[in-house]
């Protein structure tokens, strides 16, 4: 090991030992700093009361039985679609009356059906959405009277409701025809990109709350590791020079500080990656096959700052948190000098994304639970469809106006589910 290197990695360890200690100290006159702008009012506020949500009846070869099947599921990143119909059941804005609700869901797990690995693949998605739209269009009129512009849909795998995990594949398949009004909640934000339609509600993957709740570490513990990442840097089976996979990015983190000690990145997940998370400054949140992953809960939940990776990344609720104030961003092509970036941030600067890390409303944004607790998730996306009421009068079709083009798309997405 070089000795400027020793020398600097022992800077770290101690310097930032004693700003968690400092941070804690600092903290004290205000355990959850009010955050700027419009997030703590975003925070604060309540949908119920402000929309009301009719949930299809569906049979459960579309959701209950998937599951049944392949329990998996329930762990994925992609779980939100499981969690969001389950949540809406017992929601106060659930109605049972469909002629006063203002949204309409439509309960699909699209992303359920795994490989043994576990990895969810999106193939047979259009065809159970297909299938689903001509069920609740041909036994419900709400469909047809505006082609579905009152409707949303949870699609949380990597291009949404592109439905391919391959970039190239799913900007040429594009959206799926038949949800082109609808209102999608999605994991997945790219600005200017096939796969993000306007209007959509990006979502934060799913990451377990109860898991992450049991790996908690004492608060006060030093953050002894400077920088963090574990996972893959090539995907060895598809894109084994990593040039494709993450647009090269990752590969560009390995290559350039495998050997640095102040990286601790690894291809190993150890038992103890959450309280690794935890005893870290930063954690690296790179882009994938798609621009975000479950780190990127995982860093906010453990108070480890972000260090976004995506170029054009669209973040979930960015106006309830403020990714700039709690995060870094690092465009893909400046990965090779992240160790100057990340050296040469203030020591103020780190305190204060610290400070505004520990504030619990900015966690509970990015998180699932069970039950629901407010400001979660969940309420994050009432927010969003809340927003979006009343609806114009110009989204619901005029008579002679309904194109319902069941023919459109792929010819494999045409076979009956």
């Amino acid at each position: 090991m070089e000795i400027w290197k020793l020398g600097l990695f022992l800077v770290a360890v101690i310097s930032f030992s004693g700003v968690r200690i400092d941070a804690k100290r600092m903290s004290q006159p205000h355990p959850t700093e009010r955050i700027s702008g419009s997030a703590g009012d975003v925070l604060d506020d309540n949908p119920v009361g402000r929309l009301k949500v009719f949930v299809y009846e569906l049979p459960s070869k579309y959701n209950k039985k998937i599951l049944q099947k392949d329990p998996r599921c329930l762990t994925h990143m992609f779980a939100a679609e499981i969690f969001m119909h389950r949540f809406l059941l017992a929601s106060p804005v659930r109605t049972l009356n469909p002629e006063e609700a203002d949204w309409f869901y439509t309960p699909v797990y699209s992303t359920c059906d795994l490989t043994p690995n576990g990895l969810p693949l999106p193939f047979k998605s259009p065809r159970m959405m297909r299938s689903a739209v001509q069920l609740i269009s041909s036994n419900w009129p709400y469909w047809n009277r505006t082609e579905g512009a009152d409707h949303f849909f949870v699609v949380p795998h990597d291009f949404g409701a592109c439905f391919h995990y391959q970039e190239e594949k799913a900007i040429e398949r594009g959206i799926l025809p038949l949800l082109q009004r609808a209102t999608l909640v999605q994991t997945f934000g790219q600005r200017n990109h096939v796969c993000l339609k306007e209007g959509a509600i990006t979502i934060p993957p799913y990451a377990p709350p109860q898991k992450m709740q049991a790996h908690l570490i004492p608060p006060d513990t030093p953050r002894s590791i400077f920088v963090y990442f574990r996972g893959l840097f090539y995907d060895v089976g598809n894109d084994p020079e990593g040039g494709y996979y993450a647009r090269g990015a990752r590969a560009a983190v390995w290559e350039n500080f495998k050997d640095n000690p102040l990286f601790d990145i690894s291809t190993e997940h150890p038992t103890t990656y959450y309280e690794d998370m935890q005893r870290a400054v930063f954690c690296l949140c790179p882009l994938g096959w798609a621009p975000w992953s479950p780190r990127l809960v995982e860093a906010v939940i453990f108070g480890c700052i972000p260090v976004i990776i995506a170029d054009d990344i669209v973040l979930p609720f960015a106006d309830a948190i403020p990714w700039e104030e709690i995060g870094l961003f690092v465009v893909e092509k400046d990965v090779p000098n992240l160790d100057t970036i990340l050296t040469s941030i203030p020591p103020e600067v780190i305190l204060r994304k610290q400070r505004l890390l520990a504030n619990p409303s900015v966690k509970q944004a990015m998180l699932f639970p069970t039950p629901a607790q407010p400001g979660d998730a969940f309420h994050q996306i009432l927010n969003g469809l809340a927003r979006k009421l009343p609806h114009n009068q110009n989204v619901f079709l005029k008579p002679g106006e309904k194109v319902l083009n069941w023919t459109a798309g792929p010819v494999g997405d045409l076979k009956p589910w």
